[in-house]
C-alpha cells in the first residue's frame, strides 16, 4: 500500500508540474501576442487629432468635416520655393496613377505660414498644375496652426536670419501623412518615396492590406 501510495503521489506531483508549465507558457504567449497591438494603438494615437482651421473658401472646418474619407495631409506653405511643390506634385502623380480610386482620398495642404497664406492665396495655390485634383488648403490663426501641427507631430519654424525679411523661408517637416477614414494614422511618406510607392500604399489601403514599401 505504501508503495502504491508513493507511486500515486509521484504521478500527481508530475501532473501538477506539467499543468503549471503549460498554463504558464500559455499565459506568456497570450501576453506577448498582445504587445504589438498595444504598441500599434499607442502609435496611432500620437499622430492625428482634433483641429479647427479655415479652408480656401473662408469656411471654418474641423476634423469631423473630413470623416468618411481617407486623407493625404501635407504641412507646407505657398511661398515654399521647391520642397513643398515637389511633395504636392508627387502626391498628385500618385493620385492620378490610381485613376478613379483617387476619389476615396482627400488631399489636404495645411499651411505653416498663416501670416502670408490667406484663404485667397491658398485658393490660387492649391489649383497649381501637377497638384492633386481637389486639393484643399487650410489656414488659421498662429495658435490654430500650432495646435494642428502638434496633433500631427509636425515641427516648423521661421528660418534663422530671416526674422525681419518679408520674403522669409520656413523650416519644417516635409512628410505626407496618410490618415484613414476615421482620422487614424496609416502611413507616412518622405522625399525618398516615389509616386509609385505612394500609389501602391493607397491601393493596399483600399483592400485593407498594410502599406509595404
Amino acid at each position: 500500500m505504501n508503495q502504491k501510495l508513493s507511486t500515486s503521489l509521484i504521478v500527481i506531483r508530475w501532473t501538477a508540474i506539467v499543468l503549471i508549465v503549460f498554463i504558464g507558457g500559455w499565459m506568456w504567449m497570450k501576453s506577448t501576442s498582445q504587445t504589438p497591438q498595444t504598441t500599434l494603438s499607442s502609435g496611432r494615437a500620437s499622430i492625428g487629432g482634433d483641429f479647427t482651421l479655415i479652408n480656401q473658401d473662408g469656411v471654418t472646418v474641423t476634423q469631423d468635416d473630413f470623416r468618411g474619407k481617407a486623407m493625404l495631409i501635407y504641412f507646407g506653405y505657398a511661398y515654399c520655393p521647391d520642397v513643398c511643390p515637389t511633395a504636392l506634385q508627387v502626391m498628385g502623380s500618385a493620385m492620378q496613377s490610381i485613376g478613379d480610386k483617387a476619389n476615396n482620398f482627400q488631399s489636404v495642404l495645411i499651411t505653416i505660414d498663416p501670416d502670408r497664406d490667406t484663404p485667397e492665396l491658398l485658393a490660387q495655390y492649391v489649383s497649381s498644375n501637377g497638384f492633386p485634383d481637389g486639393l484643399i488648403g487650410l489656414t488659421g490663426t498662429k495658435e490654430q496652426i500650432a495646435a494642428a501641427a502638434s496633433a500631427f507631430s509636425v515641427v516648423y519654424r521661421r528660418a534663422a536670419g530671416d526674422e525681419q525679411a518679408d520674403d522669409y523661408l520656413m523650416d519644417h517637416s516635409s512628410i505626407v501623412l496618410l490618415m484613414d477614414d476615421k482620422g487614424e494614422f496609416v502611413a507616412a511618406f518622405g522625399h525618398q518615396d516615389s509616386p509609385q510607392v505612394i500609389a501602391k500604399c493607397l491601393n493596399d489601403y483600399l483592400v485593407a492590406k498594410p502599406c509595404r514599401r
